[in-house]
C-alpha cells in the first residue's frame, strides 16, 4: 500500500502511560484546565486531545446559548475538493463507516447497508420528516425519500456539499418534501419526527454536548427517536483494562489529525454518550459497535485513493495526497488495535 501502508506502524517509541503525562495544549472541551503540568487524571484519555489535564466542571450558562456553527472547522476539511474526495469514496459519497453485512460486498454496496441499518432503527413511516444532522453529500436523506417515502432536512456547513446535494435534490422524483441547509444543528428550530446524525459529533467540542443533547431533545415528539452514529474512545479505565500502551507516536499522531486533517475535532467516550443522553430524558434502546467495519472502511478508501494517486495529486498536490494517505491508513491502525471504536446508539425520548 506504499510508503504509507504502515501508518501509525513504526520504530519503537517512548510509552505513554494512560494515567499520567505531560499537558502542553489548549483543550477544548466543558472543563476547565486548572494546570498545564505533569498530572495524574481520572479523566477518560481521548485520542483527539493532544494532551491530559486535570479539569473541572463548568456550568453551561445564557452566555452560551447562541452558539454559531463551528462553518471554518468543517470547510477547512470537506470543501478540500469534491473531485478529490470522489477518487477515494464510492458513488454514493458516504464518508462514514461502512456495514459490510456480507464479506463479498462492494464499498457502495456497504455504504447503502450502513444507511439502511440507520434509517431502519427509526421506525420510519411515510410522511414523518427526517432530519439529517451533518448529512454530508446526501445519501442517507436520498435513501430515505426513496425507501421511506418521508420528508427530509438536510444541514451541513460545507458549501460544496449544499451545491452536489441541491442538485442530487432536485433529480428525485420524491414529491415529499426536501432541503439542504447550510447551517449547523445550533440554528435550526423546527420540529421533526426523526432525527439521524452520522457523524457530527466528531466535529464540535465536549462544551457543545450539553446544547447538541438538549437541542435534538426538543425538536423531537414525545415517541421520537434519533440515530446518533459517532467514533468513540476509550475512557482510561478502558485503556488499562486492556493494556493499550500510549505511545509518543500516537501523540504525534493525534497532534496531525488535529492540525492538518480535523481541526476543532474531538471525539466522546461511549460514557460521555450516555451521560448525556440521559441527562436529557433519552432511553439509549442499542449500542450498536461497528469498530471492523470502520477499519475495512479505511482500508478501502486508502487503497482507492493510492490507486487514484497521480490524479490525486492534479487534482491537489502530492503534500495534501501524502496526508490523506497518512490520515486514512493511521486510522485504520487505531480501529484494528482498539483504540478507537464506532458506534450506533439508537437515543429514544422518554
Amino acid at each position: 500500500m506504499g510508503r504509507f501502508a504502515r501508518g501509525l506502524r513504526t520504530t519503537a517509541a517512548p510509552v505513554v502511560t494512560a494515567s499520567r503525562f505531560c499537558t502542553a495544549s489548549r483543550v477544548t472541551s466543558p472543563y476547565r484546565v486548572v494546570r498545564n503540568v505533569c498530572v495524574e487524571s481520572a479523566g477518560p484519555w481521548n485520542p483527539m486531545i493532544p494532551a491530559r489535564a486535570v479539569y473541572t466542571r463548568t456550568t453551561v450558562t445564557a452566555e452560551t446559548q447562541n452558539l454559531r456553527p463551528n462553518f471554518e472547522d468543517v470547510q477547512a476539511h470537506y470543501d478540500l475538493s469534491d473531485d478529490f474526495f470522489a477518487l477515494f469514496l464510492d458513488p454514493t459519497r458516504t464518508y462514514t463507516c461502512a456495514y459490510f453485512e456480507r464479506d463479498d460486498m462492494t464499498l457502495e454496496e456497504a455504504q447503502i447497508a450502513k444507511i439502511d441499518l440507520a434509517l431502519g432503527k427509526l421506525g420510519l413511516q411515510p410522511g414523518m420528516t427526517l432530519l439529517d444532522i451533518g448529512c454530508g453529500w446526501g445519501p442517507a436523506m436520498l435513501r430515505a425519500l426513496d425507501k421511506h417515502d418521508v420528508n427530509v432536512v438536510g444541514l451541513t456547513l460545507s458549501k460544496n456539499q449544499v451545491a452536489y446535494v441541491e442538485e442530487q435534490l432536485a433529480a428525485s422524483d420524491s414529491t415529499r418534501s426536501k432541503r439542504i441547509l447550510l447551517q449547523g444543528w445550533e440554528q435550526f428550530h423546527e420540529p421533526v419526527d426523526r432525527i439521524v446524525a452520522i457523524g457530527p459529533l466528531e466535529h464540535f467540542g465536549y462544551d457543545r454536548y450539553d446544547h447538541f443533547f438538549q437541542k435534538v431533545y426538543d425538536l423531537l415528539p414525545p415517541d421520537g427517536t434519533m440515530l446518533l452514529h459517532t467514533i468513540v474512545v476509550l475512557s482510561r479505565q478502558e485503556i488499562e483494562e486492556r493494556q493499550l500502551p500510549l505511545t509518543i507516536r500516537h501523540m504525534h499522531f493525534v497532534k496531525f489529525l488535529l492540525e492538518e486533517i480535523f481541526p476543532g475535532g474531538r471525539l466522546p467516550t461511549v460514557a460521555m454518550i450516555e451521560e448525556h443522553a440521559a441527562k436529557v430524558g433519552f432511553t439509549i434502546a442499542r449500542t450498536h459497535r461497528l469498530r471492523l467495519h470502520y477499519k475495512r472502511t479505511l482500508d478501502m478508501w486508502a487503497a482507492a485513493l493510492e490507486a487514484h494517486k497521480d490524479e490525486a495529486i492534479a487534482i491537489q498536490s502530492e503534500e495534501v495526497y501524502d496526508r490523506y494517505m497518512r490520515y486514512l491508513t493511521g486510522c485504520s491502525e487505531l480501529f484494528r488495535d482498539g483504540y478507537t471504536d464506532l458506534c450506533q446508539f439508537t437515543l429514544v425520548k422518554r
